[in-house]
């Protein structure tokens, strides 16, 4: 049967042939009242002569159990102070778990490798949103509330005409994304648990819609429409490499290992910017500003910028004949080279991601017959030293998931200064679910985090011609 004509409008649905009406969702996170714990031990804390105090500890499901010092201050006059908030916990939730000890990465307890390798991206996105895996009707209502949504109001077309084609595209993704609150104002009322729901649907929908704008911008291409009879993973492929001069052929291979990147980049526990969406989600900012400021957080190259870090990396080697040299700064520690990739701040173990994409990445180069080109063949290379040689296994400097996602990105041509952009699209899924739990959360409080301060004691102010 022929596909049916697209209908270019400024709406964000096409005419669907039957939708499936939403089936009974347990949504554990929108319980009314307080989450109920089980009576918690005590830390009895012991400050100077005079002060002792008898904190609560709360156990953890898995994972260390935490002391509660929400009463400290008042009870003590004393903060707490901890640089990156690396021993604080700034919530409880029930979405991910991570074990880096372990090489441990669990979505609402399923380990990561059984999702990326049994599961699509638009069921774990139901799954870190609700809670559960969908039945059949589950899914089926699902997806097809995402195919609905996958187009962007039509004057958004005229927000990226303000960019310089050279613009970054996480540059303008993040003013794409913040301004969907000045398109969706019956998707922006936090109380109503309906138009919550609405704003998730919209930005895990939009955001390969978006992201694909941004590379076609760049190019300057004509934007390609959504096609809704192909995957969340196709699609984007198809907006991205499709023209409206040719037909555009799908390749399985590169759009499962698309599909599995998103999987794996769905989310990370508490990293900086899903910390970064709920700060912003605390003060009641509508999620689109919030999601906004998680994609500016996740720019750094200390985050989603590492797999770009990769290629510039590899680019700087050059050549296989160089790698020995750069092999030998990189165990120099008195050498500021470093080498991208290798290595994980939180896992001390393999990168259980990397383990489901290294065999990606060698099919996709396979598929494509890319082992031969210049990059690629460093990297393997590098990849080979990395998993052999004693200084890389006794530090456990393994390759990591920003390691093979970035080679598959170069493989499939998709330029570098892209490649956050895709991590965005694929964070999106986590954030809307961590942003969620903490709205509907009745504990919540607005973030407001505390400073030691050292700067100047009290000062009175001099007119400026008797200042030295």
């Amino acid at each position: 049967m022929a596909k049916p004509a697209k209908t270019l409008r400024a709406v964000e649905m096409t005419t669907p042939k039957k939708r499936p009406e939403r089936p009974v969702i347990v949504d554990k996170n929108n319980a009314p009242a307080e989450k109920k714990r089980a009576k918690p031990a005590i830390a009895r804390l012991t400050i100077g002569d005079k002060i002792n105090l008898e904190l609560p500890i709360y156990e953890a499901i898995e994972g260390a159990p935490c002391i509660d010092v929400t009463s400290l201050y008042k009870d003590s006059g004393y903060f707490t102070y901890d640089p990156g908030f690396l021993s604080t916990a700034s919530c409880d939730s029930e979405i991910t778990y991570i074990d880096g000890d372990k090489g441990i990465l669990r979505y609402r307890g399923y380990d990561i490798d059984e999702l990326a390798n049994k599961s699509d991206f638009l069921e774990v996105s139901y799954l870190l949103m609700y809670g559960e895996l969908p039945n059949k009707k589950q899914k089926t209502w699902f997806d097809n509330k995402m195919i609905r949504h996958t187009m962007v109001h039509e004057q958004l077309n005229f927000l990226f005409r303000g960019f310089p084609r050279r613009a970054h595209p996480m540059a303008i993704m993040v003013g794409a994304v913040a301004s969907l609150s000045a398109f969706y104002h019956d998707s922006l009322d936090m109380s109503d648990p309906d138009q919550r729901e609405l704003a998730a649907f919209r930005m895990i929908a939009k955001m390969p819609t978006i992201a694909a704008m941004c590379y076609k911008y760049s190019i300057g291409q004509p934007f390609i429409y959504p096609d809704n009879d192909l995957g969340f993973a196709e699609n984007f492929l198809y907006m991205m490499f499709a023209t409206p001069c040719e037909s555009y052929e799908m390749n399985p291979v590169l759009a499962d290992a698309m599909d599995k990147i998103f999987i794996l980049h769905a989310d990370h526990e508490q990293n900086a910017s899903t910390s970064t969406v709920r700060l912003a989600g605390s003060s009641g900012a509508n999620p689109f500003a919030c999601i906004g400021a998680g994609i500016a957080s996740l720019w750094g190259p200390a985050h989603g910028g590492a797999n770009e870090a990769v290629i510039n990396m590899l680019k700087k080697i050059g050549d296989v004949k160089n790698i020995p040299e750069y092999i030998a700064k990189a165990k120099n520690k008195d050498d500021p080279f470093r080498l991208m990739g290798f290595g994980h701040r939180i896992y001390k173990n393999y990168d259980p991601r990397a383990t489901v994409l290294r065999k990606s990445c060698h099919d996709v180069l396979n598929e494509l017959g890319q082992q031969d080109e210049s990059l690629l063949k460093i990297a393997m290379e590098l990849e080979k030293i990395a998993l052999e040689d004693k200084y890389f296994i006794d530090r456990k400097l393994y390759p990591n998931v920003d390691f093979y996602s970035g080679i598959i990105y170069r493989a499939m041509g998709i330029p570098t200064n892209l490649f956050t952009v895709l991590f965005a699209v694929a964070r999106t899924a986590g954030w809307v679910a961590q942003w969620k739990e903490m709205v509907e959360d009745p504990a919540m409080k607005i973030g407001r985090p505390r400073q030691l301060f050292v700067g100047s004691k009290p000062r009175k102010y001099e007119a400026v011609a008797k200042r030295k």
